[in-house]
């Protein structure tokens, strides 16, 4: 492991530092009730995101880029101001899914602006509050600050054309993580169509977690994705879901693992499936 900061910070290391350190707490839950499930309790001095409206740019049409593309770098600078996070904040992000919903996102999309200094909360809300780290239903107040300098995202992203030429190619990987029965076409909760690109293997988010929901050890992650990568380097590995959001978990796993974050496909099956492009399902791939 190298000595750069880890992408997870364990409750118990948050509870030591909670008194002594200055960071910035976010609660990056998601879905039904998300907003309001915060304002009943959350972290004790915890800031609220979107995933919807602060983290994408949810456009009519999912086939255009998917159900959640990546807002514009002049979106996203005001919404890092408006949470009060400059380039020097120490940024800490949990949701209520073990990072696999949108606390993963936005820790990828800050490492992709180039912000150093952010960790995701491993274990989430539940791990923590069992931690004994207080909890609040106050609004909590804070400063707004200068909008945060953007240029570019740093990370490696894929376009479905890209894609479309990696399935194909044994020099790439492409990589699912949904969960099987999606991936094999047995249901799709979500989008329109079942199934998964043809030439993609599928790697469940789930499986980066041990049975307390706690992300497995880095080493047991690294021997796991050593293998499913072999000799491939980040640039023609390729990870998708179905919005590019769940995606992010497996990419933070990689990163907590050692191994270089690979490519993000951000339009994902959301986008793929609605675009007249190849479908496999279990029966057919």
């Amino acid at each position: 492991m190298s000595a750069k900061l880890s992408p997870l910070i364990n409750p118990e290391e948050l509870l030591q530092i909670s008194n002594t350190s200055e960071f910035v707490l976010i609660d990056a839950r998601a879905g039904i009730n998300a907003e309001e499930n915060y304002k009943n309790e959350h972290l004790k001095g915890a800031r609220y995101i979107d995933l919807n409206k602060d983290l994408a740019t949810v456009e009519t049409d999912p086939a255009n880029g998917g159900r959640h593309p990546l807002p514009s770098f002049e979106k996203f600078s005001q919404v890092l101001s408006k949470l009060g996070i400059s380039p020097s904040s120490f940024v800490i992000i949990y949701d209520d899914k073990n990072g696999s919903n949108a606390a993963a996102r936005f820790w990828w999309m800050l490492k992709a602006i180039g912000h150093e200094k952010v960790q995701v909360l491993n274990g989430g809300l539940q791990g923590t509050i069992k931690a004994g780290y207080p909890t609040s239903s106050e609004t909590e107040i804070f400063d707004a600050n200068e909008n945060y300098p953007i240029s570019e995202w740093k990370l490696l992203l894929a376009d479905i054309d890209e894609v479309e030429k990696a399935r194909n190619n044994d020099q790439n990987i492409v990589i699912d993580v949904r969960d099987k029965n999606r991936f094999d076409g047995l249901t799709e909760p979500l989008d329109l169509i079942a199934g998964h690109i043809p030439g993609a293997i599928n790697v469940p988010f789930s499986e980066n977690l041990n049975e307390d929901g706690f992300y497995k050890s880095a080493e047991v992650l690294a021997e796991k994705y050593s293998a499913i990568i072999k000799d491939k380097n980040s640039e023609n590995i390729i990870v998708h879901c179905g919005s590019g959001v769940t995606a992010c978990h497996n990419l933070l796993a990689m990163d907590y693992a050692g191994i270089s974050i690979p490519k993000l496909y951000v339009g994902s099956w959301s986008e793929w499936s609605r675009n007249d492009r190849e479908l496999a399902t279990k029966e057919t791939k």
